[in-house]
């Protein structure tokens, strides 16, 4: 069987096993949280004030969470099995809809910032990597351990004070057009450059110091003229693989970026069904959120192999 075809299947395959064990383990804690479900998700319907236990019982009745916990278990995977996540136990809209809705915004702020933290970061790392010890080198050292030492919140809220509430040039929150989105991406682009700045560093400083570039160099050619003619390619490996890595961070941190900034995006979304006990919402997140995953890190393995086919070899050995 061919390599990537056979990389491809075996990735699908983790990809599925590990959305299902995360999704039930989102079950297994949502419903080991103290309390009764079905009493917070009629207070999550009608509100703390006019809940009553008669609500709560017609829920628990409607919505199948008198039944033994096994049961309920078996009866979404059943569904899920034949493609249904079920309905929001908040909306009763399809957990589907609902998912691909928020699913929507959280994908165009991560893309969005994490394109941004690499324009951001591709030319601070290259020029440190040409001169490590340097002044630049010392100054975005710097830079990335002072932004890596501060939580993608307080960095938000900087934003917010700064270029919301002081200088009023941007919305502090909410959407309703692409600027509500600045602030947002630029906090998620910042958290990602404290990390990104390094890694591409360090592969300019590795590949640079290699026998191949040195050879380039002894031939005639300038070192920017041997990076870009044979080191560019090397040096890309790691930085693509640490990439996918962020993007994954991107989708495990969107919660409180979006919570921040009240953004309608997987975050928000999450948020609410935790606080509303919605069931199906948290294990269908659980279930997108391990399979995205899985895909990212399907997507790093090819393109690393394309980068460098000696990984084919040693795929197949």
């Amino acid at each position: 069987m061919n390599v990537v075809l056979r990389v491809i299947i075996l990735r699908i395959g983790q990809a599925l096993a590990t959305a299902a064990v995360l999704a039930s383990l989102c079950f297994v804690f949502v419903h080991a949280l103290p309390g009764d479900l079905a009493l917070r998700v009629a207070a999550a319907r009608v509100g703390d004030e006019r809940v009553t236990p008669e609500t709560a019982e017609r829920i628990r009745r409607e919505e199948g969470l008198d039944r033994p916990l096994i049961v309920q278990y078996g009866q979404w995977m059943g569904k899920l099995a034949r493609g249904d996540l079920g309905r929001s136990l908040l909306s009763g809209k399809p957990v589907t809809q609902e998912l691909a809705y928020h699913a929507a915004f959280t994908l165009q702020l991560g893309l969005i910032g994490w394109l941004l933290s690499y324009l951001i970061a591709l030319p601070l790392g290259i020029i440190a990597g040409f001169k490590p010890g340097g002044v630049i080198d010392r100054a975005t050292d710097a830079l990335a351990v002072t932004l890596a030492s501060l939580p993608s919140f307080l960095v938000g809220i900087g934003l917010i004070t700064l270029f919301a509430l002081t200088l009023r040039w941007l919305p502090p929150a909410g959407f309703r057009t692409g600027v509500h989105m600045v602030l947002p991406a630029f906090t998620l682009a910042l958290s990602l450059v404290a990390f990104s700045i390094p890694v591409i560093r360090n592969a300019v400083v590795e590949v640079r110091s290699a026998f191949f570039m040195t050879y380039a160099q002894v031939k005639g050619l300038t070192p920017v003229a041997a990076f870009g003619h044979h080191g560019v390619r090397n040096a890309t490996i790691p930085v693509v693989t640490y990439a996918a890595l962020q993007f994954a961070f991107v989708i495990d941190g969107f919660v409180v970026i979006e919570t921040l900034f009240n953004y309608p995006g997987l975050g928000e979304l999450l948020v609410k069904a935790l606080i509303a006990r919605d069931v199906p919402i948290i294990m269908g997140a659980g279930l997108i959120i391990g399979f995205a995953f899985a895909v990212i890190s399907l997507m790093a393995d090819l393109v690393r192999l394309w980068l460098d086919p000696r990984g084919l070899a040693e795929a197949r050995a």
